[in-house]
């Protein structure tokens, strides 16, 4: 099960977490509002979960109610 992140991120774009991910799956360009995790890529690892300053980052199954709809946002993202 990936990890979604959420809209705690949006604006804030703090790369912590593209730091510590063994495989790359985090992206976003300066022109986008946050970052976003490749569900494809992600190995579930967790690493990145930890180190998000402003706690934007679930497990798939785990994103609260109020930002379900980030899960297809990072998806669509890389398609």
């Amino acid at each position: 099960m990936p990890y979604v992140i959420a809209e705690p991120c949006i604006g804030v774009k703090d790369k912590s977490c593209v730091a510590v991910c063994p495989v790359d799956c985090i992206h976003g360009t300066e022109g986008d509002t946050q970052l976003f995790i490749n569900p494809t890529e992600c190995i579930d690892c967790g690493l990145c979960e930890p180190e998000c300053p402003v706690d934007a980052i679930f497990m798939e199954d785990e994103v609260p109610e109020q930002w379900k709809g980030f899960i297809q946002l990072n998806t669509d993202y890389f398609k």
